[in-house]
């Protein structure tokens, strides 16, 4: 019974001792934090900012300006494979690229996949159901010019408490109408952990 008893206190006692040392403390989301050295929503955001910034500077974009009498071109970001050793949330590194793309005013962005059908099932809703002076017509969608693919890899490297993480996110834009691809562009990250 009494080694029963001091079990209960022993384990009572480490618990609240591993429990005050738990601390929450907010920080800014624009700070770099990198625990572990995986792929962070930094890497995301940074990656998707580099890769945008070289698309808009390739010679694609005034091409298309001059064949179209400076309209901006429409672009539609699609699959974007995650090849690499962990898990990493291509949909949070679609939406970086979307929004690096918006921001640069320089292109015009159309929803693809699910949030496509997402609004077409809204527009046949409002056939039905809202007035006529409001509901959205069919056939007025914006056709996107350029189609944004592509993947991210990684090489992971070891040795005793060494690691280096190297990750290599590649993306191609193409003309939707001919096929053609009209740019290709990489970011490298290389993240050496010592453990």
């Amino acid at each position: 019974m009494k080694t029963k008893l001091l079990s209960s206190v022993l384990f009572m006692a480490l618990l609240l001792s591993s429990c005050a040392t738990h601390k929450v403390e907010r920080v800014s989301p624009d700070e770099a934090i990198d625990l572990s050295g995986r792929w962070n929503d930094t890497d995301s955001k940074m990656v998707a900012d580099a890769m945008v910034e070289q698309v808009l500077s390739a010679a694609w974009i005034t091409n298309f300006a001059k064949e179209n009498e400076g309209k901006k071109p429409v672009v539609v970001v699609g699959l974007i494979y995650n090849k690499s050793h962990e898990h990493i949330n291509a949909g949070t590194f679609i939406k970086d690229v979307e929004r690096s793309f918006i921001n640069s005013g320089r292109v015009r962005l159309v929803q693809a996949g699910d949030k496509r059908e997402e609004l077409r099932k809204e527009r046949a809703a409002q056939q039905e159901f809202a007035s006529m002076a409001t509901a959205k017509e069919w056939g007025k969608e914006l056709g996107a010019d350029f189609m944004m693919n592509g993947d991210i890899n990684s090489i992971v490297d070891t040795y005793k408490k060494e690691r280096v993480n190297f990750y290599k996110t590649n993306l191609e834009l193409t003309n939707i109408e001919t096929n053609e691809v009209v740019w290709i562009g990489d970011k490298e990250i290389k993240k050496y952990i010592n453990k």
